[in-house]
């Protein structure tokens, strides 16, 4: 195969998968348009109904005249007869057989619309049921789409309210972390303070018993109580 040719079999491919992508994504469309498409040919199908209907019943209208006018030329041939005048009865038996024959005509004629007003009748009835299904399938179509599209959008909002969920929470952990942190710090602080101010000096002290005592209600009376002994 030459390059040219498999350059149009690409380009055909590549027609036929865009032509299917646009069909699949208007599948519905397309359906519901051929519902509307079938409904007109088969208000079509009714005129040509009527009409083959209407021939059919003209037909018949004739056939019944026909048929009076062969009985009623038949009374005259006999009368010709009764009367002895055979040359007239064979001029009304020619006319019978004219009429017989357009009779014969018209009875086929008759046959054939009422043959084909039976077919078509059934073919608009079948047409009729086609169509009512199709719609009914249309309806659950469409019904089953717009399920689709709200399931597709609570999920979609509630991936986004995951989404917005972890964020959030992350924040908190971040926000936690930092206050933890701020404390630690502070905790680190007066630890240190502690560990190496003088108040920790001062602590050591006293529990030595070196240095001042601590000034309270019982030292001084503890003190006051010296004094008197002295005195």
């Amino acid at each position: 195969m030459s390059i040219f040719k498999k350059i149009m079999t690409a380009i055909r491919g590549g027609a036929t998968e865009v032509g299917e992508a646009i069909v699949d994504a208007n599948g519905t469309r397309i359906f519901e348009q051929e519902i509307r498409d079938a409904e007109h040919h088969l208000t079509k199908a009714k005129r040509d109904l009527t009409n083959v209907m209407a021939q059919q019943m003209a037909a018949s209208r004739e056939v019944e005249r026909l048929n009076r006018e062969v009985t009623e030329h038949e009374g005259y041939a006999a009368q010709a007869l009764e009367k002895g005048d055979e040359s007239l009865a064979l001029a009304v038996a020619e006319k019978i057989a004219s009429l017989e024959t357009e009779l014969s005509s018209q009875q086929q004629a008759l046959a054939s619309f009422e043959t084909n007003a039976n077919r078509l009748k059934e073919l608009v009835r079948k047409s009729e049921r086609q169509i009512q299904e199709h719609k009914r399938q249309l309806s659950m179509v469409k019904t089953t789409e717009s399920v689709q599209k709200a399931t597709s959008a609570i999920t979609d909002n509630f991936s986004s309210s995951n989404s917005k969920l972890l964020n959030a929470k992350d924040s908190l952990e971040r926000i936690k972390a930092k206050q933890q942190q701020f404390d630690d710090k502070m905790k680190a602080a007066e630890a240190l303070e502690a560990e190496t101010g003088d108040g920790s000096l001062e602590a050591q002290l006293k529990a030595a018993g070196i240095g001042a005592a601590d000034n309270n209600a019982s030292s001084v009376l503890d003190r006051i109580k010296a004094k008197q002994n002295k005195s």
